[in-house]
């Protein structure tokens, strides 16, 4: 844990969310129970707005290219990006092949193939870094408040996020400890990386469905909350939960209103601070 901590202390940089135009609604039909919540643009601060849509908008060539110097790979920061899409949509395409609708995929196996190395520590660490160049991340305002007051009402809360094997180290930068031991519910907590689905799939939502089953909970005792109105609000909805958007930060807030699935579609709920989530369930 200390030493990928260490590797993302130096890139952090305090970042303050970027207000949108939405005012906070509430119109859940039923109590909650249970909260799930998305990451990127979420729970955490995302300066490129999501963690797939950071890898489309990478251009910090100077820390790229330092990076490169440091890891010694012949490559330049050009060279590299293209390699990288490369190698990502290959992996996309194999996968869709095996009947996978979105694909995600392991990017340290991406980086090895890049960086044409057999390290995997190596590729791990290099992975760190550069994703915390290309998409500096801050904890949201009242994140620990709010988990913290989840708890104490005894309210199950898990994440189902597009996420890679440092996502959660993120937590133990920035909160000191790993998920569950911050209160997400282990057998709650679906990360793409590790099922092969990236959202918007419903995979991984159909994986949260049948573990509330298991805990005596219906999906109308969920609810959902995430940034982005395809990849959170549209599966959430069509799986049965109960929906919040999160339009806290104007980085990250998804509206997708040109997307057939999106266009009719409303969340149950809206919010644009944390902390509100806390009334919200009160209330509810």
């Amino acid at each position: 844990m200390s030493m990928y901590k260490e590797i993302m202390t130096p890139y952090v940089t305090p970042l303050a969310p970027l207000p949108t135009l939405l005012q906070p609604e509430i119109n859940l039909k039923f109590p909650v129970r249970a909260v799930i919540f998305d990451v990127y643009g979420t729970l955490f601060i995302s300066a490129s707005g999501d963690i797939g849509i950071a890898r489309k908008n990478s251009k910090p060539a100077a820390q790229i290219e330092s990076l490169l110097k440091r890891y010694k790979i012949p490559l330049s920061p050009p060279e590299l990006i293209e390699k990288f899409f490369s190698a990502i949509n290959s992996a996309h395409a194999l996968r869709k092949k095996e009947g996978i609708d979105f694909p995600e995929v392991i990017i340290e196996e991406i980086w090895m193939t890049v960086l044409q190395i057999t390290d995997l520590e190596i590729a791990r660490q290099f992975a760190v870094e550069y994703e915390m160049i290309v998409n500096p991340v801050y904890p949201m305002p009242h994140l620990e408040e709010t988990l913290n007051t989840l708890k104490k009402r005894g309210i199950l809360f898990g994440i189902i996020s597009n996420a890679q094997f440092f996502t959660p180290y993120l937590f133990c930068l920035f909160c000191n400890n790993f998920p569950p031991a911050l209160g997400f519910d282990p057998e709650f907590i679906f990360f793409s990386y590790e099922y092969a689905y990236a959202k918007p799939s419903l995979f991984l939502f159909e994986q949260a469905f049948r573990q509330s089953k298991n805990k005596g909970l219906q999906p109308t005792d969920i609810l959902f909350v995430g940034n982005d109105m395809l990849n959170d609000i549209y599966p959430a909805h069509t799986i049965g939960f109960q929906t919040c958007l999160f339009a806290g930060d104007s980085r990250s807030l998804r509206m997708r209103e040109n997307d057939p699935q999106c266009k009719f579609l409303k969340p149950d709920a809206v919010i644009i601070d944390l902390i509100q989530l806390t009334d919200m369930i009160r209330s509810s």
